[in-house]
């Protein structure tokens, strides 16, 4: 009898964790994915929402090679953005500048070459001498360029990177993580002009007649470009301290992922890995944007300012990375007072756009004003009184 009730139990307690096995909710973290990955540091990240989806040796410093001129091309697209400066800006290389070995657009001392030429060749062929030539230019040298990398790197949340120079060739003091690669392009693709760049694959007569070692031929470092779906971006690294590295980028409809893969072994490794990140992201996950960057959300009136109303817009994309298969349940939210007061900055965060999931706040954007509006003048303010007292009497 005894045996009986032992058999009976068993077959209970097979049946039960059988159960639980089976209808045991899947898990939806990273930890879900088993990939194998042979470079020392992976990242997929969801660009628009920021969302990680994998991760590995994340935050291990390491040396990023050309990867690094992910940050020159950003300065650079910074700076076109407020005028400072122009694509059609002639710069001239300097000796130091076609001194750089490594990758290089065989640049010679008194060259003069248009900006939008020395991007391309940065974003196409890595050129280190063309990059020296844009960091001279936008700083007065290298080492001042440096600076402003760096500050950048900070102000993006960059807390374990270190820009010696800005080509990437190797300094023992020169170092980046996946995580950190992954912000920085991140805020990269957000310049849409960069794709333009980006996406050449091939000049076979680059600066031809410009230059005086005659012509470039130009090919794109980055082989997904051209040989995975919808890949549009973003920049390859090798040197030997480093190994192969590649921050590549891809959008299909509304999603766009990030994909980090630092020294790999080999470079079909790199873009195997990439490839692999990219197709796990894609498959698995798509995005819903609520709200484009700079979308206008209300327009309010400025209690005492110079203008009357002033228009509220989105200071990012607001969007949420959903799993296939499942159904998004989710509210949107705007957290604005009824009137705003003057002065007003650029800088001014005057409300909130938020994504709820019941009480819970899944997503948020700030939302800011889109003009600086002063405080008004003594006559402004007796001129308006005057006009609300004659309707009134009216």
């Amino acid at each position: 009898m005894k045996i009986k009730y032992s058999r009976l139990f068993c077959l209970m307690l097979s049946l039960t964790i059988l159960v639980i096995i089976c209808f045991w909710p899947a898990d939806n973290t990273v930890s879900a994915f088993e990939m194998e990955i042979q470079s020392k540091a992976a990242l997929l990240m969801e660009a628009h929402t920021g969302d990680i989806l994998f991760a590995r040796n994340e935050h291990e410093k390491l040396f990023p090679a050309s990867v690094t001129k992910i940050m020159t091309l950003l300065l650079a697209l910074e700076e076109l953005n407020t005028g400072d400066i122009t694509l059609e800006d002639e710069v001239p290389i300097s000796g130091k500048a076609s001194s750089m070995g490594g990758s290089q657009l065989f640049l010679s001392a008194g060259d003069v070459v248009e900006l939008e030429s020395l991007l391309i060749g940065i974003t196409v062929g890595s050129g280190n001498d063309a990059a020296v030539a844009v960091a001279e230019y936008m700083a007065g040298s290298e080492e001042a360029f440096v600076e402003r990398m760096n500050k950048r790197a900070v102000e993006l949340g960059m807390k374990n990177t270190n820009f010696i120079n800005c080509t990437g060739l190797h300094h023992d003091e020169h170092y980046s993580t996946a995580y950190d690669v992954a912000l920085m392009s991140r805020e990269l693709i957000n310049y849409p002009r960069f794709f333009s760049w980006s996406k050449i694959w091939m000049d076979e007569n680059f600066l031809e007649g410009i230059i005086k070692s005659g012509k470039v031929y130009l090919s794109n470092t980055n082989r997904l470009i051209r040989y995975y779906q919808d890949c549009d971006g973003i920049k390859t690294g090798f040197t030997r301290e480093s190994g192969h590295s590649i921050a590549a980028s891809a959008q299909r409809k509304d999603t766009r992922f990030i994909a980090v893969v630092l020294n790999a072994p080999s470079s079909d490794i790199r873009y195997e890995e990439a490839k692999n990140l990219l197709n796990f992201g894609f498959a698995n996950y798509y995005t819903i944007l609520l709200a484009g960057k700079k979308e206008k959300v209300s327009r309010l009136p400025v209690e005492k300012g110079c203008r009357r109303e002033v228009d509220v817009v989105t200071s990012d994309i607001l969007s949420l990375l959903v799993k296939k298969g499942e159904e998004p349940q989710y509210t949107t939210e705007v957290v604005l007072p009824k009137k705003l007061g003057a002065p007003l900055s650029l800088e001014n965060k005057v409300g909130i756009m938020k994504v709820m999931q019941g009480d819970k706040v899944l997503k948020e954007v700030e939302l800011e004003v889109t003009q600086e509006v002063e405080r008004a003048s003594l006559v402004q303010l007796l001129r308006r009184y005057m006009e609300v007292w004659l309707k009134f009497g009216r």
